[in-house]
């Protein structure tokens, strides 16, 4: 599991983020995958308001509760609409180039890998949006995941958490986008997990390195969780296989950094 952060040169993202903030336009942020099509990222969407936000998002941030932390904050959108809400937050990123664009944009926000355990702060709520499964990585590292987030939640916290079953990409689709194709997969179970995916990005002369992402169904999701001590509730079904689930450990007893 890697704990690094980004240096400016292989950071596509928050090249196209500070351009974006400072010029009002950036070029294509385009997404490569060795699955599937390359896909173009549009960055205005990164700046987007409240109002702006998919619903499962807007979820998301009207329960966030106490101090927040915003994990993978890319130009700090929620972050933002959450101060506009009065609340606490804390965002953190590996890009470095994002990091600064949002604290010229008066966010609290740190250059921190999520797995990093140099770094050590607590948080009532944990956001993991825009699929945030996808820092799992792969299905294999949900310990160390789940492990990781019990350091930094606060007795009585939780983490929201938005991801999709990508299930419809291999079976037929049917009017009942909360119906799973495939069964879910257990711990134990050692063959590939359709959910798993790899991505590269680019902007510009920028290259960034190749990463591994994790979307994950619901049940399987609900199968980890369980199995390393932690409760997960489906909060809200998407309007295409995409779902907010929360997350809370089942007991109080936290591990202190």
């Amino acid at each position: 599991m890697s704990h690094k952060t980004l240096t400016p040169k292989a950071d596509p993202m928050g090249a196209a983020i500070h351009d974006f903030y400072h010029t009002g336009k950036a070029a294509r942020l385009r997404v490569l995958s060795s699955q599937f099509d390359e896909d173009e990222i549009p960055v205005e969407t990164l700046f987007r308001e409240f109002a702006q936000m998919p619903p499962l998002e807007q979820k998301a941030l009207l329960l966030s509760q106490g101090r927040i932390l915003d994990v993978g904050a890319g130009s700090g959108c929620h972050s933002k609409a959450l101060q506009e809400m009065g609340r606490e937050v804390v965002a953190i990123d590996i890009s470095p180039l994002s990091v600064e664009v949002m604290r010229q944009r008066g966010i609290d926000a740190h250059e921190v890998n999520l797995y990093d355990e140099n770094w050590c702060e607590t948080f009532d709520t944990i956001l993991l949006l825009m699929n945030g499964s996808g820092i799992i990585g792969k299905l294999q590292r949900s310990k160390a995941f789940f492990d990781r987030l019990r350091t930094l939640l606060r007795p009585g916290g939780s983490v929201l958490m938005d991801s999709s079953d990508l299930s419809f990409l291999y079976g037929e689709e049917d009017d009942d986008s909360s119906t799973p194709t495939m069964p879910p997969h257990h711990p134990d179970d050692t063959s590939e997990y359709y959910g798993e995916v790899d991505f590269m990005m680019k902007y510009k002369n920028i290259r960034g390195e190749r990463f591994d992402w994790l979307y994950i169904d619901f049940q399987t999701l609900k199968i980890h969780a369980e199995t390393y001590g932690w409760k997960a509730e489906l909060v809200e079904q998407g309007g295409h296989y995409d779902y907010l689930a929360r997350l809370t450990p089942c007991d109080e007893v936290m591990k202190t950094c």
